[in-house]
């Protein structure tokens, strides 16, 4: 009978217990786990953005209790709605990152129609090429100046629609010889930080000039009823708007007002940028990204 138990255990391939805790050991000390997939305890159940909203939030409720002359102690309520509904949204990755991917496909629809938008171009400055010297061949005037005013409203367009998609794809431009070098979470970190501390700021300042620059291209009178602001009356509202220098003056109204709209779209993407690298830091890569810089560094000539 101990011979035969002598037989069993030789046989047997399954590892005892000491053996296994042995080679976990070394696991452990050969293969260190990577930095960017190591949960941080601090983000473990909120959102790197949460805490940023909530550092916000009580920057806010500070400087009005002190009753700052600044922008931060005089928030409209739907700045306070929009602080705490991100704190709450943060607590629920799998809400913050449905956000995320519904303003990416946003970013990326923009993308496609910029695509469209450089074949235009290119008809419409062919044609303005064949007219300008066929012109003559013909007894009426087959020159449109209104083909000239398209083109450069289509190549505005196009960098306007292109912005958000650009810093999507990670296409904006970086130090790519000394980015490569970073892991993957310092990566996460520059990008969150910069993008939170610097850029956003930045965006939301130009995006509250740009509101009424917006609103008075398509027409609005701000100076109009006793101060108060008035919308043009009737339904024939291009007759209100900025006429093109150019032959055929065509309204330049809607091409101004969409650069108010190209940076609602950069910002939102800006914020889906911060929500990608957010989760990298918080260890969540399945939800996380970082977007830019090769693997390889450029070469320097």
């Amino acid at each position: 009978m101990a011979d035969g138990d002598d037989a069993n255990v030789a046989t047997d391939p399954r590892p005892s217990d000491a053996t296994a805790t042995a080679a976990e050991g070394a696991g452990a000390t050969s293969a260190p786990a990577d930095d960017a997939t190591a949960a941080h305890p601090l983000f473990r159940r909120l959102h790197p953005l949460g805490w940023a909203a909530a550092i916000f939030g009580l920057s806010g409720i500070v400087a009005t209790l002190f009753d700052w002359d600044l922008l931060i102690a005089r928030m409209p309520w739907w700045l306070w709605a929009l602080t705490v509904a991100t704190i709450a949204a943060a607590a629920l990755p799998p809400v913050l990152h449905g956000i995320r991917l519904a303003i990416e496909a946003v970013s990326e629809f923009g993308g496609r129609l910029a695509m469209i938008l450089a074949w235009v171009i290119f008809l419409l400055q062919l044609f303005n090429v064949i007219t300008r010297y066929t012109n003559d061949w013909f007894e009426a005037d087959i020159l449109f100046g209104e083909t000239t005013s398209l083109a450069w409203m289509s190549f505005g367009m196009l960098f306007l629609l292109g912005v958000a998609y650009g810093v999507k794809n990670g296409i904006n431009p970086r130090i790519d010889f000394w980015w490569a070098e970073f892991s993957k979470m310092r990566k996460a970190w520059l990008d969150f930080v910069l993008h939170t501390v610097l850029l956003l700021p930045f965006l939301v300042l130009g995006l509250r000039v740009l509101k009424p620059y917006a609103a008075r291209s398509l027409g609005y009178n701000r100076f109009a009823n006793e101060g108060a602001g008035e919308w043009p009356a009737g339904w024939r509202v291009w007759e209100t708007w900025e006429k093109s220098p150019d032959a055929g003056q065509l309204a330049v109204g809607p091409i101004q007002a969409f650069i108010f709209v190209a940076f609602l779209m950069w910002t939102a993407q800006v914020v889906a940028e911060i929500i990608k690298t957010g989760f990298v830091i918080a260890g969540r890569d399945d939800l996380g990204d970082v977007s830019g810089g090769g693997e390889t560094p450029l070469r320097i000539e």
